[in-house]
C-alpha cells in the first residue's frame, strides 16, 4: 500500500521531447485483463502494439482475483446446465444489483453481446465445465463452470427471471491467474510487445492540437518517451492503494483492507485528469466481509445489536456493503451445530467459531449484546422458519429451518485462509476496492469535463468507470474490463 505522496503527472508537450525511445501505433499502459484484451484486439486489427507494465510481469490485480466472469444471455454453459437466459433478464438483474446510477448504455451493450463475449474467451483458450455450483459462496472450491451470484435471491428473483451467470474457467478456487495466462498469451501471439518493469509517468500531448501522442516512462532508472501514432489506452487499475486519492474521493475505504496487487495507485486516472479528463463514480467502492456465505445462509447474519438486516442468500458483496455502510458493528454469523456441519470442511476455508454456547442467553453475554436480543431474533426466525417462511427478509425456503442449540458465533474479522493465502481483509473484517474512474464512451474514448472526446486517449478496466453504479457483483470487473478493453483496443487501432 502506497503511503507516499503521489508523484506529479504533469503532461509533457511533444515539442519538448528530444528523442523517442519507442514508437508504435497503439500504446497500452497496464497489462491486467483490460490491457490484455485491448492489446489483443488492437494487434488483431493490424496495429503495432506496445504494452507497458510497471510490475515485473503482466497480470496485475486481475491475476490475483477469483477469476469469475459475469456472462449470460444464453451461453453454452448455461444451456448445458439447463438454464434459459436472455439479455433482457441479464440486464434487469444487473441494473438492479449494480445500481442505483448504473451506466445503462454500457450495461445494455454488455448484456446484448455477452454470449459473443463468452465465445471470445473460449476462442482464447479458456475452458468451462458444464456443471453448476448450487449454493451461496464467495468462491467454489471445485471446477464447476457456473455459479449463482444472487440472481435467485429476493428481490432480484422478482425483477428478472433468475439464471446463474458466474462463469468460472476450469480450475479450482482462485482462477484469475488462468484467465490472465490465456489473455496475455493471446495478446503476445497477436504481436503485442510487452515491456515489464516500465512505469508510465505522464501523457505526452501534441503542442498544437492537444492530441495524446504518447507517454513518458521510467525503466531501470532510464527516462523514456514512447510515441503512439494512433492511440494510448490506459488500463492501469483503480486507486485502492492511493491514500491521498481515497481521502479525497472514498474515505470510508481507508478504514478497511484493500483488494489489489499493491499497485492500484490511480496513476492512469491522474494522468488523464491532468489534461482535463472527467471522472465518474469516484466515491463508489466494493466491500467484502470475510463472513462465509455457506455458513451465513444456514443461519443468520446479525449486527452488533443482535438483529438481522438482510436475506443471507443474496450475493455476499451486497450483504457486506449493507453491513459495513448501514449497520452497527461488530457483525456475527450465528449458526447452530447442524448448519455448521452441513458445510464440508474444505468449503469452510479454515473458519472456526469464535464462541460456542449452549444457550442464546450465554452467547449474548459473550458477544456483549443487549440481554434478550438474540433470543428475540432467533425466536422470530425459528417461528417462521418452521413453516418455511421469512416474511421480514425473504430468504429462500430451501435454507430455512429452526436453529437449535448449541449455537456458534463466527467473527468475520477473523479472516480465512486457503492454501496458505490470506483472504481479502483478513484480520480487518472487510476489504474493498474502488469502482470509479475516467468517464468514457462505449468505445473507451476518454471524455473531458465538457463532454468532448480527448483525442488519442482511451481507457478501460478499473481506470474507467465502466458499467457500475453504486453496486457490484463478482465477475463484473473481469467481464466489464475485458469487454470494454476490447472495444478500446479496436477504436485505438482505428486511429
Amino acid at each position: 500500500m502506497s503511503t507516499a505522496r503521489p508523484r506529479p503527472v504533469t503532461p509533457v508537450r511533444a515539442g519538448t521531447v528530444t528523442r523517442w525511445t519507442a514508437e508504435t501505433d497503439v500504446l497500452v499502459v497496464g497489462l491486467g485483463c483490460a490491457g490484455a484484451a485491448a492489446a489483443f484486439e488492437a494487434a488483431s486489427a493490424g496495429a503495432d502494439v506496445l504494452a507497458l507494465e510497471r510490475a515485473g510481469g503482466p497480470g496485475g490485480s486481475s491475476a490475483l482475483s477469483g477469476g469469475e466472469l459475469y456472462l449470460g444471455g444464453g451461453t453454452e454453459v448455461q444451456k448445458a446446465c439447463g438454464f434459459v437466459d436472455s439479455p433482457d433478464d441479464m440486464f434487469g438483474y444487473l441494473r438492479a444489483a449494480l445500481g442505483p446510477h448504473a451506466d445503462e448504455e454500457k450495461l445494455r451493450l454488455y448484456c446484448e453481446e455477452s454470449v459473443a463475449h463468452f465465445q471470445w474467451f473460449v476462442d482464447r483458450g479458456l475452458a468451462f465445465e458444464p456443471t453448476l455450483w448450487d449454493a451461496p459462496t464467495w468462491m467454489p472450491t471445485t471446477r464447476d463452470g457456473l455459479m449463482w451470484l444472487g440472481e435467485n435471491a429476493w428481490p432480484y428473483n422478482e425483477i428478472a427471471r433468475p439464471a446463474p451467470r458466474g462463469h468460472r474457467a476450469a480450475t479450482e478456487a482462485y482462477g484469475g491467474w488462468l484467465v490472465m495466462e490465456k489473455l496475455v498469451a493471446a495478446a503476445e501471439d497477436a504481436g503485442t510487445v510487452v515491456h515489464s518493469d516500465t512505469l508510465a509517468t505522464a501523457l505526452i500531448v501534441d503542442d498544437d492540437t492537444g492530441r495524446v501522442v504518447g507517454v513518458t516512462a521510467r525503466r531501470h532508472g532510464e527516462d523514456l518517451a514512447c510515441r503512439a501514432c494512433k492511440g494510448v489506452v490506459l488500463t492501469t487499475g483503480g486507486f485502492a492503494d492511493n491514500e491521498e486519492m481515497l481521502a479525497d474521493h472514498a474515505p470510508h475505504l481507508l478504514a478497511h483492507g484493500r483488494v489489489s496487487d499493491g499497485l492500484d495507485d490511480g496513476s492512469g486516472i491522474r494522468m488523464a485528469c491532468a489534461i482535463g479528463a472527467a471522472t465518474r463514480g469516484m466515491g463508489v467502492v466494493q466491500l467484502a466481509l470475510t463472513a462465509l456465505p455457506a455458513l451465513a445462509v444456514r443461519g443468520m447474519l446479525v449486527n452488533g445489536h443482535g438483529q438481522r438486516f438482510v436475506n443471507e442468500d443474496v450475493y455476499p458483496g451486497l450483504f457486506s456493503v449493507a453491513a459495513v455502510r448501514t449497520q452497527p458493528g461488530p457483525y456475527w454469523v450465528i449458526v447452530d451445530e447442524e448448519g455448521y456441519e452441513a458445510v464440508p470442511e474444505r468449503e469452510r476455508w479454515g473458519v472456526v467459531p469464535r464462541f460456542v454456547c449452549e444457550t442464546l442467553a450465554e452467547l449474548e453475554r459473550e458477544l456483549a449484546m443487549p440481554a434478550g436480543a438474540l433470543e428475540s431474533t432467533v425466536g422470530t426466525y425459528n417461528r417462521y422458519a418452521a413453516s418455511g417462511r421469512d416474511p421480514y427478509f425473504h430468504k429462500d425456503a430451501r435454507w430455512l429451518r429452526p436453529l437449535e442449540g448449541p449455537f456458534a458465533a463466527i467473527d468475520p474479522r477473523a479472516g480465512f485462509h486457503q492454501g496458505g493465502r490470506p483472504s481479502a481483509g483478513a484480520g480487518t473484517g472487510a476489504a474493498g476496492f474502488t469502482l470509479g474512474g475516467l468517464r468514457t464512451t462505449v468505445d473507451g474514448a476518454v471524455l473531458d469535463v465538457s463532454g468532448s472526446v480527448l483525442p488519442g486517449l482511451f481507457a478501460a478496466g478499473r481506470a474507467a468507470s465502466g458499467i457500475h453504479g453504486e453496486g457490484y457483483v463478482s465477475g463484473t470487473s473481469l467481464g466489464d474490463g475485458t469487454f470494454f478493453g476490447r472495444r478500446a483496443g479496436i477504436a485505438a487501432a482505428g486511429g
